[in-house]
């Protein structure tokens, strides 16, 4: 190429003299550390490592250290443990490597190349990566933010401790499968005494609550779950395990008004048609997926898939502002598989930008079979909230304390649904052990007592076999039992004391659940 020579003319290509190469500095690697993740979307951008893997079962686990060792009770780690098809040395180096992925299958929820360690490093100060194929044995690499921002230095894992970490969890991992590891996770070190198990009761309630609703369409099909497990570091034991369900933002029984949900075409420039599912949901819903994934202004608008995951939740995309009125309107829309201009995913997928040719499209939007337009949509929604603020207002539920450890997830969800919660309470907790009673009190007389002041209901274990039909019971068992004592109890625990008559019912229940136990017991040896 000729050199450059001065003119007055614009220069349209900017002219170049060579090139050289510009690798990034080692302090790069703190920016990633820096993106904002969030912890759930941090959590749920691993996940997403794990649905592409294949992954059928994925279990989040926060590690436990309660202290009966000696030491303050304390988490120390969090795994991500999955049984996907696994990376071998190559795809571990390529995994760690930032942008190390050019290219994605068709399908899949990775994008930038640069989730796991951004969304990792953004918590932990350690991350880890092990993972076995079917004809790899098992590997692992360390990435230590220290190391990494002084010279991009990663650790290969010695490959015993590698292999004894995948049999540690080989009720998960069979033969092949990945374990994401985090130590030195910057919130955990800030829990103080005494506040381990509200800080873990409230983090797993938002996590449950960020990956059933993003994760939704995954968890509604049969082949894949994710389970929150809080592990005794040393005994190994679980001290709460919880199923995550689908939370579906579009899950509501009957629709707010007839003929939703209704599809309209938008026609956008450069990409073609774009369907827009839109709902109206019913007034006053007491739904979790309603009213339980945030406040409804942020909750009112679209609803942006990507390959079937949930990237945006909620946001008009500044087509028009949040408005109270509005907040019944829900509109669902899948991003086309093809890369376009008009669609663009933020890093941290929570959030879709667009360009205004969508808004354009969107203002001529409308239903092919009807001829209803999209504003008429938005008209309908704002009336349906109009007419149902002025009915008389529905019969009010009173507020209660929120389930806690030990009840079934599927239940805690109906009860959410079904009753106002108060905000900021301690949680009621069930737990089976040897009844605690005063002495001349025989405990074969209890089905359970109550500690008023932790918020706990003691079960007696001498007879969980007769709710559990001879299997082994779990941490969430005997659901049915635990239901109703949490409804029969929980006025009890709202009053700042136990008074005369609150002790007698507490008594009254006893003597009828323990005749009931031994009548049940009677039946099935008879």
């Amino acid at each position: 190429m000729p050199p450059f020579q001065p003119t007055s003319d614009w220069q349209f290509d900017v002219p170049t003299d060579g090139s050289k190469r510009l690798p990034p500095a080692a302090r790069s690697f703190e920016s990633l550390s820096h993106q904002g993740y969030g912890f759930e979307a941090a959590i749920a951008d691993l996940i997403d490592n794990s649905i592409d893997a294949g992954a059928a079962d994925v279990v989040v686990s926060f590690l436990r250290d309660t202290g009966e060792r000696g030491g303050r009770d304390r988490l120390v780690g969090l795994l991500v443990i999955d049984n996907g098809r696994g990376m071998d040395d190559a795809g571990l180096d390529t995994a760690m490597t930032v942008g190390g992925r050019e290219e994605y299958a068709e399908g899949a929820l990775g994008h930038f190349g640069a989730g796991l360690k951004a969304a990792s490093l953004s918590h932990a100060d350690a991350l880890t990566v092990i993972s076995r194929t079917k004809r790899s044995p098992s590997a692992g690499r360390r990435w230590l933010t220290a190391q990494a921002q002084a010279d991009f230095t990663c650790d290969i894992v010695d490959a015993a401790y590698c292999q004894s970490l995948v049999d540690r969890y080989d009720g998960i991992i069979g033969w092949h499968g990945t374990i994401v590891r985090w130590d030195q996770v910057r919130a955990f070190e800030t829990i103080t005494d005494g506040q381990t198990d509200r800080y873990l009761n409230d983090a797993i309630e938002r996590l449950e609550t960020h990956l059933g609703l993003y994760l939704h369409r995954f968890l509604a099909r049969d082949d894949f779950h994710i389970d929150i497990v809080v592990e005794d570091v040393h005994t190994r034991d679980e001290l709460d395990h919880r199923g995550v369900e689908p939370i579906d933002p579009f899950g509501y029984r009957v629709p707010g008004r007839p003929g939703y949900p209704r599809t309209y075409v938008a026609p956008v420039e450069g990409i073609g048609e774009v369907e827009l599912t839109s709902h109206i949901w019913p007034p006053k819903s007491p739904l979790v997926a309603y009213r339980g994934i945030g406040p409804l202004a942020e909750r009112q608008g679209f609803y942006i898939y990507r390959n079937d995951r949930l990237v945006q939740a909620g946001g008009w995309n500044d087509t028009r502002s949040a408005e109270g009125h509005l907040a019944l309107a829900r509109v669902a829309i899948d991003l086309p598989t093809e890369p376009n201009d008009v669609f663009a995913l933020t890093v941290k997928k929570d959030g879709v930008q667009v360009t205004p040719a969508f808004a354009r499209g969107l203002e001529r939007a409308e239903c092919p079979d009807t001829g209803h337009t999209f504003a008429e949509y938005v008209r309908e929604s704002e009336t349906t909230y109009r007419e149902a603020a002025k009915r008389r207002t529905e019969v009010k539920r009173p507020t209660v304390i929120p389930p806690g450890k030990g009840i079934d997830p599927k239940v805690k969800r109906t009860l959410r649904d079904e009753l106002p919660q108060s905000d900021g309470d301690d949680p009621i907790t069930f737990t089976w052990a040897k009844l605690d009673v005063p002495p001349g009190v025989d405990p074969a007389e209890l089905v359970f007592t109550i500690n008023h002041k932790e918020r706990a209901v003691v079960l007696n274990k001498d007879y969980r076999h007769a709710f559990n039909g001879g299997r082994r019971g779990g941490s969430n068992d005997a659901p049915v039992l635990k239901s109703l004592l949490y409804l029969m109890l929980n006025e009890i625990f709202q009053k700042e004391r136990v008074w005369a008559n609150q002790t007698d019912k507490v008594a009254l229940w006893n003597s009828v659940l323990v005749t009931a136990v031994q009548a049940e017991l009677a039946r099935s040896e008879g």
